[in-house]
């Protein structure tokens, strides 16, 4: 018997998926856990297993075509089996006035002869969905063939014009999908959710450049780009122990802060369509070269777009790096629903007054955007203060790996 295998709830607030690429086609025998599709989400491109064995009797979308969690994907039964068309889903109000140009009239006896019900019956209209002419509501033979008119019309097909130009010269088109639409709709959400504040802030990079100097000759570091983003992940975490309410999220339903115990931090990768958030768990364990490591393999991981969803999932707090780039302040997006995102910007040398004297200085500029309805200001400006304390104390900071 056929079997609709529909576009499954991955979790993570997941909603819809592109078909990058199908792996069989109409006809395949497959086995189970086969590779049915490719399909990018807002997350990864995960490949799509069949859930059971049998012959590819339908493919239900088109490559680059948009599919929703619940929707179906494929149909698989037995060769030479004809699939069962999906029934179609029932009209909603505004579908039935289309086809009555009026609404659906109140609940209740539906006045109508047995002729009129008969020839209801012939025409395939519903008397439920016709708003009857005659005394007290009655519906005629007129009322119900207008109504089957209008339903049989055929739809004026919408021709959109796009134009290739302006009126200042030429343009170019490009569709908001896969990572690029995920990005923009869940900017969108942070913005409209939650209140933003950017609080701006620098450390003295000096003890931290030269400490990590020296930590590139280490045997350990061979194989591994030693940036400065493993330290201030460590930094990171010391200061959170000490500010709780930035390793949060708020439950508008229940109307309560959840304080996360635990700490796993969001490193924001930039890739060519988008931005991807991968998450080092657990980096108060591990050494500052198994998180350079663990950051580097994530990165490319998702630049080639082959991450795991459980490498995407459980951040308490992100990090987005823009010093790789340049700039010295900024004003990041919280990758919701988190409390707080920092941004750190580019360490370089730059004049800054110290005792009376204008003296260059490596500085390293950081830009925390923090939930307003979570978090005070006055508690965002603390956190930052000891965050930087542990970035200029770097020793301070246990860079080693944690035995548990």
């Amino acid at each position: 018997m056929a079997k609709q295998f529909k576009f499954p709830d991955v979790g993570e607030g997941i909603t819809e998926g592109e078909i990058v690429r199908w792996l069989v086609k109409e006809g395949d025998e497959v086995k189970i856990d086969q590779g049915l599709a490719e399909i990018e989400t807002d997350k990864a491109i995960v490949e799509m297993p069949a859930p059971y064995a049998g012959t590819i009797l339908k493919l239900h979308f088109k490559e680059k075509d948009i599919v929703k969690v619940g929707e179906i994907l494929v149909t698989i039964g037995e060769k030479g089996e004809v699939p069962a068309e999906a029934p179609p889903p029932p009209p909603s109000r505004p579908e039935a006035m289309r086809v009555t140009g009026a609404p659906p009239p109140v609940p209740g006896a539906i006045l109508a002869t047995p002729k009129v019900r008969k020839l209801a019956d012939e025409l395939g209209v519903s008397l439920a969905a016709v708003r009857g002419s005659g005394p007290q509501g009655r519906i005629t033979e007129d009322d119900l063939r207008a109504a089957g008119e209008r339903a049989a019309a055929p739809k004026k097909r919408e021709i959109k014009i796009k134009a290739k130009f302006d009126f200042y010269g030429t343009i170019e088109r490009i569709p908001l999908r896969g990572v690029r639409r995920a990005t923009a709709k869940r900017m969108a959400e942070s913005v409209a959710k939650a209140a933003h504040v950017t609080h701006c802030d620098e450390a003295d990079a000096s003890a931290l450049t030269a400490l990590r100097e020296r930590m590139k000759s280490d045997p350990a570091a061979e194989g591994v780009k030693l940036t400065y983003l493993p330290f201030i992940v460590k930094a990171v975490v010391e200061a959170l122990k000490l500010h709780p309410m930035l390793n949060a999220t708020l439950d508008d339903e229940e109307g309560e802060i959840i304080v996360k115990k635990y700490y796993n931090i969001g490193v924001a990768v930039d890739v060519p369509d988008g931005l991807i958030v991968p998450v080092v768990k657990f980096p108060e364990l591990k050494s500052v070269f198994d998180i350079a490591r663990e950051i580097q393999d994530l990165a490319e991981a998702a630049k080639v777009r082959t991450l795991d969803l459980a490498d995407l999932r459980g951040g308490t707090f992100s990090i987005t790096n823009v010093g790789v780039i340049g700039g010295d302040f900024a004003t990041p997006i919280i990758n919701y629903p988190e409390a707080a995102i920092l941004a750190t910007m580019k360490i370089a040398d730059r004049a800054r007054v110290e005792n009376g004297r204008v003296k260059v200085k490596k500085t390293l500029p950081l830009c925390l955007s923090f939930d307003h309805r979570i978090v005070d200001g006055a508690e965002a400006a603390r956190f930052m203060k000891d965050l930087i304390r542990f970035l200029e104390i770097p020793e301070s900071l246990s860079l080693g790996r944690v035995d548990q």
